[in-house]
């Protein structure tokens, strides 16, 4: 397994190699380092190294030096260690795409090559440069998607939108599987929307963001709909939690200049155990994510999280979130409408009762896509691989 993000930090890497090892599997994983934790470890049947590049936002340049050089690395890594033993699958995660490179050598001794592609790398790229979808720098992404995409024999993605984007650009749908981004339930334990006390009048109306601090997922939209509601509603308190990024810095900045330092916490990064205790705390989890190619297409994660310990959720009326749920499961508003997520907000802390009764209907569609339902059809679609392959060599 090849991901160039921090493990265990990344949560669907970690879903992914937790369910292949309670299968049986051996997995050698490469990954991201970072100075607190050691550079090789051993976890059973788990054997981790880490590579000593920081994945530091930047410039177009500068993430691609980054990709550069952790690709060369793992491809260096795998190259030696298949020489050495054979691998049944080479595992890839996205971002980069072009990370695949890396199970050239372990496929051509016979490996299965999966490519898990957790984001769209074109959509992404114009989200975060402002890059035009016309630009030279756009189609060679797209192009290297494609060639990346070829070199796997299973694609993996996270909903259903990102499967229809790469099956009209890239492959077939047949190659493409969906396995939902569904927060794990050991992790989350499932928790009725009706088992919370009712909130007293002069406690205060708690909403909350947690994930990546960044332009596209619209904290300051949040910012903005706190200022509206500020008046009916002073109560209303904002909880942040994530990485500190310099675009928190900035709507930090906003905030004060809006006089809601008292309404406006940032609490830092915390794991995802701590997450639960926070989420049972707030009245609303909220989604503000500006509009954008990318946030059209996603069905953040960060929705199932809420719903499963039976929070309501507030999230923008966009293509990935709608193909699971309908208008009486979320509290919709419009992607980018500061005023419009400020009315969300002001009906959730005024009618409670019905609140509830939406994250209920959304509690449905949770389960239906939970992470037990999706380690399934996970393993089921390595196993489907691992046995094609086994097939193949017998008979070769």
């Amino acid at each position: 397994m090849v991901m160039f993000s921090l493990y265990p930090a990344d949560p669907r890497p970690r879903r992914a190699a937790e369910a292949l090892l309670k299968e049986g599997m051996h997995i050698d994983l490469i990954c991201e380092g970072e100075e607190k934790s050691p550079k090789q470890e051993t976890l059973g049947s788990l054997k981790i190294t880490r590579i000593p590049i920081k994945h530091r936002r930047g410039g177009a340049l500068s993430y691609a030096y980054q990709y550069f050089a952790f690709i060369l690395i793992s491809a260096a890594i795998l190259a030696w260690r298949s020489l050495r033993s054979r691998y049944d699958l080479v595992y890839v995660h996205n971002m980069p795409d072009i990370l695949v490179l890396s199970a050239l050598l372990p496929k051509l001794f016979g490996a299965k090559v999966v490519l898990d592609q957790h984001d769209p790398m074109p959509e992404l790229m114009t989200t975060i440069f402002g890059m035009d979808e016309k630009s030279l720098g756009v189609r060679v992404i797209r192009h290297l998607e494609k060639w990346s995409i070829a070199r796997a024999d299973l694609v993996i993605t996270v909903n259903v939108a990102c499967k229809r984007m790469f099956s009209e650009r890239s492959c077939s749908a047949d190659k493409i599987g969906i396995v939902m981004n569904s927060p794990d339930g050991e992790i989350f334990p499932y928790r009725a929307a009706r088992s919370y006390p009712v909130r007293n009048l002069g406690q205060p109306f708690v909403i909350m963001y947690h994930g990546s601090l960044v332009e596209r997922n619209g904290l300051d939209l949040a910012v903005d709909a706190l200022a509206r509601v500020h008046k009916t509603l002073p109560m209303a308190e904002l909880r942040v939690f994530g990485r500190s990024t310099p675009y928190l810095e900035q709507v930090m900045n906003k905030v004060r200049s809006l006089g809601l330092e008292n309404n406006v916490s940032y609490l830092g990064a915390k794991k995802l155990e701590d997450l639960v205790r926070e989420i049972e705390d707030c009245d609303v989890g909220v989604i503000p994510n500006q509009r954008n190619t990318f946030t059209d297409i996603n069905t953040p994660t960060r929705i199932f999280e809420y719903l499963a310990l039976g929070k309501p959720v507030i999230a923008p009326r966009t293509l990935g979130i709608q193909d699971y749920f309908d208008p009486d499961s979320l509290l919709f508003f419009e992607s980018g409408d500061s005023e419009e997520l400020a009315k969300k907000i002001e009906y959730a802390a005024s009618h409670p009762s019905q609140a509830i009764a939406i994250a209920e209907r959304g509690q449905k569609v949770y389960l239906a896509h939970s992470w037990r339902q999706e380690k399934e059809t996970l393993v089921g679609l390595i196993s489907g691989l691992i046995k094609q392959n086994k097939s193949h060599s017998a008979s070769a």
